[in-house]
């Protein structure tokens, strides 16, 4: 009975160590993300976010979409939206001095904020 005890248990931790080994081989195999990559995602939460500020849907939204991640917004569209996340930034400063909020409050506070 110990035996069958042993065996099992080495059993177990056999699969265990396979299974660790091959979830470190399978994260290795991931490439990091270039340079060029990081770009393009920052440019899509870019549109995605002046998208949902002028409240586009369906075809609009594609239109625009394709326009901003291809470059051809306009320079007033670019101070358009940089204008509205600095008053963004002002309201939800105002806010959260109103609340008293502080440190690690403060920062969850302003991080929520800013995204509605």
């Amino acid at each position: 009975m110990k035996k069958l005890i042993v065996c099992v248990f080495l059993m177990v931790a056999f699969l265990a160590v396979n299974v660790g080994i091959a979830a470190a081989a399978a994260d290795e195999g991931k490439k990091a993300p270039s340079a060029a990559q990081l770009a393009q995602q920052d440019k899509m939460k870019s549109c995605n976010a002046q998208a949902k500020e002028k409240g586009l849907k369906g075809d609009e939204r594609k239109a625009f979409m394709k326009e901003c991640l291809s470059g051809k917004t306009t320079g007033a569209e670019k101070k358009e939206a940089k204008a509205t996340q600095q008053e963004k930034m002002k309201a939800c400063n105002a806010q959260a001095k109103e609340k008293g909020l502080k440190g690690d409050e403060r920062k969850k506070f302003m991080s929520e904020c800013l995204k509605n």
